[in-house]
C-alpha cells in the first residue's frame, strides 16, 4: 500500500510541475507578446534594421565628353576575427608573416604595432572590425594575397566595403560651376541644381547592430539594389575654361585686383562655353568661391551704354549722326556734376561718337533731351527687355535684379534718368549684360544661357535640353545695323582700340564704373573695369564678358584691365576653330612652315593633320599606340610613340595636362599640377621606378 501511494504521489506531482511550467511559459509568452509586445518589438527593430546603400553619382561631363566630376570606388576592410577558418594554429603560425606584410603595405605602423591590434580585436571576439577605411583598390588587390585574408570572407573573416568619392580630375578648374559641398553640407553649381539627376536611387540592406554600436550586413546581397545616377552633359569647353581662367587671374594678378569673372557664351545657342570667377585671398592665393557672373548684382558702367543707344533708336529720338556738345567734359543735372574720363571733354560729338568715346556727358545729354518729360517711356524698354527679373538660369544662386522706375517715388531722383543713361542706379549681374549683347550678335534674337544640354543613363541620351528664347526680337533690324556699326567703332576707332587685330574683327564696349565699397559706399573709390563684346563682328560666333573688380596696380579703365583677357580668350577661341579664320586650308597646307607641336595624343593629332592637311611619317610608332611625341622635319611632321610601362614613370614634357594626367593616373600616380599650359618640368624623371602612393609634381607653362 505505501509503494501505490508512493508511486501515486510522485505521479501527481510531476503531472503539478509540468502543470506549473507549462502556464508559467503560456503566461510569459503573453506577457511578451501582449503586454510587453510593443517594447520589445521597438528594441528588436532598434538592433535590426534596412539602411540605405548609397548609389553611384552620376557623371559631369564637359561638351567633348572630358570628365569634370566623377565617383571613384573606395573601398573599406573589415575583420571577422572569430571566422571559422582563422583557428588558434593558423593564427599564431600566419600572424607576424601577415603584420609584416601590412607594415611593409601601409607604411603606418610598425609589424609589432600590427600584431597588437590584432591579437587585442581577437581576444575581444571583434567579429566586424574597421581594420582600414577609404583605400583605393590597388590596396585591396594585395591585401587579397596576404595570409588568412586570402582565406576569403568566411573563413578567413576579410570583409570588403565599397563606397564612393567624388573626384575632380581638373581640380579647381570652373570649380564654382561644376560644384561642390557647401560647409552647411548644401550643394552648390551643377552638383547642386541637378542633385536629384545625378543622384539616383538608394538601395537598401537589412543591417543587424552588434558590440561596440557597429552595424553589420545580415545577407550578402542588397534588400533593394540602388539605382545609379545619370550623367549630365555640361556646355562647358576644358579647353576654352582653361584659358578663361588663366587669362583672368593673370589680370587679377597684374592689377592687384579683388575679384572677377569671365563668361564665355555660344551666339546661337547661349551655351556657356567658359565661366570663371576667381577672389584673392588674403594671403594672394585666389580661389573660386562665389559665382560672381551670375550672383553679383552691381552698377554695370558704360557697358549699359549700349541699351540707351538702343532706346533712343529704337523711339527714333536720335540717330547716329545727331550730334552735342560735352560742354568742357562736365554737365550739371541738379546738385550732381556728370563728368567724362578726359579732362575738358571730347568737344562735340555725334552720337556714333559719343559711344565710341564712351562720352558720360554727351550720352546722358541725348537720353535727358529725349525722355526728360517721360523717363517712365525709358525705363519700360528695359523692363520689356527683362532686366527687371532673374533669367532663369539652371544653376542656383541668381542675384535678384535692380531696376528703379519713376513710379518708385522712394528710390527715383531728379537726377535719375541721366545717371541710368550711363548704366548707374541699377544693379544686374555680368550673365544679364552678356546675355543682351548676346542677343545683338544673334540679329535681336535673346537666348537664355544654357550649362547643361544633355542627360545620360548608360551611356544612351534620356533628354535633350534644347536652348530656350527669352526674347524673339529685342529691337528692329534696322536699329541692330546701327548698333552693331557702333560696337565695331568702339574697337576701330575708339576706347577699345587695344583689342583690334588684323585675324578677325571684334565689336564690343568698354565699361568703367566707381561701385560701391561695401562698408564706406561710394566714399571711397572701388572700380570696375568691363569689356564685353562678339567676335568676328561679322558673322558672330561667340560673345565674351570679362568684369575686373577693385583693380589697384594703377590703372582700372576697361579696354586697359579687362580687355586683355577678352583677347586671350577670343585669340585662343579663333585658333581652334577653323571655320572661323579667314586663311583657307589649302593655304595654310602649302606653307612652308608647319606649327610646332610637340607632345599629345594620336588620335587628337591625326583629327587636327586629317582638317588640315598636314603631313606625317611614323618614325619610331604605329598606329596602335595612344600618345606620341613629334618633331617638326620640312613640311612634315616625325611621330614617335611615349611609351609607358607600368612600374616607370614615362616622359610627359610637352603633353597637355589633361594628356599628362590620364597617363599618369593610370599608372596609379598621385598627380599635383603647378601653372597652366604644357608640361615643362616633371618632378620624377623619365624611368623612375614607381612605388607605392608615388607622388609627381608637373610644372605648366
Amino acid at each position: 500500500m505505501n509503494v501505490k501511494q508512493d508511486i501515486f504521489w510522485r505521479v501527481w506531482l510531476t503531472f503539478g510541475l509540468l502543470c506549473f511550467f507549462a502556464f508559467a511559459i503560456m503566461f510569459y509568452a503573453f506577457k511578451i507578446q501582449i503586454i510587453e509586445g510593443v517594447s520589445w518589438r521597438s528594441k528588436a527593430d532598434s538592433l535590426v534594421i534596412y539602411k540605405n546603400i548609397l548609389a553611384t553619382r552620376g557623371n559631369i561631363l564637359d561638351c567633348n565628353g572630358n570628365l569634370l566630376a566623377t565617383s571613384i570606388p573606395i573601398y573599406d576592410i573589415r575583420l571577422d576575427l572569430k571566422a571559422e577558418g582563422i583557428t588558434e594554429k593558423i593564427f599564431r603560425d600566419s600572424i607576424d608573416v601577415l603584420c609584416t606584410k601590412l607594415s611593409t603595405l601601409f607604411k603606418d605602423k610598425t609589424a609589432d604595432e600590427y600584431k597588437s591590434m590584432l591579437v587585442t580585436a581577437r581576444k575581444h571576439n571583434e567579429r566586424y572590425f574597421l581594420f582600414k577605411n577609404k583605400i583605393d583598390y590597388n590596396y585591396v588587390k594585395q591585401l587579397k594575397t596576404f595570409p588568412i585574408f586570402s582565406l576569403g570572407k568566411y573563413k578567413g573573416g576579410f570583409m570588403v566595403e565599397q563606397e564612393s568619392m567624388r573626384m575632380m580630375p581638373f581640380k579647381r578648374l570652373a570649380l564654382r560651376t561644376i560644384g561642390y559641398k557647401n560647409e552647411d553640407e548644401t550643394k552648390v553649381g551643377l552638383e547642386g541644381a541637378f542633385d536629384v539627376v545625378l543622384s539616383g536611387v538608394n538601395g537598401q540592406r537589412l543591417m543587424r547592430k552588434i558590440s561596440g554600436g557597429v552595424w553589420m550586413p545580415l545577407n550578402d546581397e542588397n534588400e533593394i539594389e540602388p539605382e545609379n545616377g545619370k550623367d549630365i552633359i555640361s556646355t562647358l569647353d576644358v579647353n576654352l575654361q582653361d584659358v578663361a581662367e588663366h587669362a583672368l587671374m593673370t589680370s587679377l594678378e597684374n592689377n592687384k585686383a579683388d575679384h572677377g569673372c569671365a563668361i564665355l557664351m555660344e551666339v546661337a545657342t547661349g551655351e556657356i562655353k567658359a565661366i570663371a570667377n576667381l577672389k584673392r585671398r588674403s594671403s594672394g592665393e585666389f580661389v573660386e568661391d562665389f559665382n560672381y557672373a551670375i550672383g553679383d548684382n552691381t552698377e554695370p558702367g558704360s557697358t549699359f551704354k549700349l541699351i540707351a543707344v538702343m532706346n533712343l533708336l529704337e523711339d527714333g529720338l536720335a540717330d547716329v549722326t545727331d550730334s552735342t556738345s560735352t560742354e568742357g567734359g562736365e554737365k550739371k543735372y541738379s546738385d550732381r556734376v556728370m563728368k567724362d574720363s578726359e579732362a575738358g571733354g571730347y568737344g562735340t560729338l555725334t552720337l556714333q561718337r559719343a559711344f565710341e568715346k564712351s562720352s558720360n556727358v554727351a550720352i546722358s545729354k541725348f537720353v535727358t533731351k529725349a525722355y526728360s518729360k517721360n523717363p517712365t517711356q525709358f525705363t519700360d524698354h528695359l523692363i520689356k527687355l527683362g532686366l527687371n527679373k532673374k533669367l532663369g538660369l539652371q544653376l542656383n544662386g541668381e542675384a535678384t535684379p535692380l531696376v528703379k522706375t519713376p513710379a518708385d517715388k522712394k528710390i527715383w531722383y531728379s537726377t535719375s534718368l541721366p545717371w541710368l543713361s550711363i548704366g548707374y542706379e541699377i544693379n544686374v549681374s555680368p550673365m544679364q549684360i552678356i546675355t543682351l549683347y548676346n542677343a545683338v550678335a544673334n540679329n535681336g534674337k535673346m537666348v537664355k544661357p544654357l550649362f547643361v544640354k544633355e542627360i545620360k543613363l548608360g551611356g544612351k541620351t534620356t533628354e535633350v535640353i534644347h536652348p530656350m528664347v527669352l526674347n524673339e526680337k529685342i529691337c528692329s533690324d534696322e536699329t541692330l545695323k546701327k548698333l552693331i556699326a557702333m560696337l565695331l567703332g568702339v574697337v576701330e576707332n575708339g576706347t577699345g582700340k587695344t583689342l583690334k587685330n588684323p585675324h578677325y574683327s571684334i565689336a564690343g564696349k568698354t565699361g568703367t564704373a566707381q561701385v560701391a565699397d561695401r562698408n564706406l559706399g561710394y566714399t571711397k573709390k572701388v572700380y570696375q573695369a568691363s569689356f564685353v563684346g562678339f567676335f568676328p563682328a561679322n558673322k558672330p560666333k561667340y560673345t565674351c564678358m570679362v568684369v575686373i573688380n577693385n583693380p589697384t596696380g594703377g590703372t582700372y579703365y576697361g579696354a586697359l584691365v579687362a580687355g586683355p583677357v577678352f583677347k586671350e580668350i577670343a585669340d585662343k577661341v579663333y585658333a581652334l576653330n577653323t571655320d572661323m579664320q579667314e586663311t583657307t586650308i589649302d593655304t595654310l597646307a602649302a606653307t612652308p612652315k608647319i606649327p610646332s607641336i610637340k607632345a599629345g595624343s594620336l588620335y587628337d593629332f591625326k583629327s587636327i593633320s586629317s582638317t588640315l592637311g598636314l603631313n606625317y611619317f611614323y618614325q619610331d610608332a604605329d598606329e596602335a599606340c595612344d600618345f606620341i611625341r613629334l618633331q617638326n622635319i620640312d613640311t612634315s611632321y616625325s611621330i614617335a610613340e611615349v611609351r609607358v610601362y607600368q612600374n616607370k614613370v614615362p616622359n610627359v614634357l610637352d603633353m597637355s595636362a589633361k594628356d599628362a594626367l590620364y597617363v599618369l593616373e593610370n599608372l596609379g600616380m598621385r598627380v599635383t599640377l603647378n601653372g597652366f599650359g604644357r608640361v615643362v618640368i616633371q618632378s620624377l624623371s623619365a624611368g623612375t621606378i614607381i612605388s607605392k602612393d608615388s607622388v609627381i609634381a608637373l610644372e605648366l607653362q
